[in-house]
């Protein structure tokens, strides 16, 4: 295979890692509990795992890279979004009903100020 036969494989691993860090920095930056994003991490891992004995097969070394890279970094950022709606949950659960009240005041006296 010619070296630049080789460029576009390896351009698409790149492409591609690159999209999983930035997933990852939005699913930090947001905090991300979103069970759309655990999904999609889910069914990525599923797919990049089908294509690693693809790759083995036809000796496709970018395949194995881009899925293996792949897997790790979707494994990371699920358990990231599971971590995250155990500590949401934790924390609605710990958090009493009486402090969700805005400036926890009684009916009466948001009345009174009226």
């Amino acid at each position: 295979m010619s070296v630049e036969l080789l460029v576009l494989p390896y351009t698409a691993v790149s492409f591609s890692v690159l999209a999983r860090f930035i997933f990852m920095y939005l699913l930090y930056s947001k905090k991300s509990t979103n069970i759309y994003s655990l999904t999609f991490c889910g069914l990525s891992i599923v797919s990049s795992s089908i294509w690693i004995p693809y790759g083995i097969l036809q000796n496709d070394i970018p395949i194995i890279v881009r899925s293996g890279v792949e897997i790790l970094l979707l494994s990371i950022s699920g358990v990231y979004i599971l971590r995250n709606r155990c500590v949401q949950e934790r924390s609605t659960r710990l958090t009493p009903a009486s402090s969700l009240a805005p400036n926890n005041t009684r009916p009466t006296e948001s009345l009174a100020i009226l």
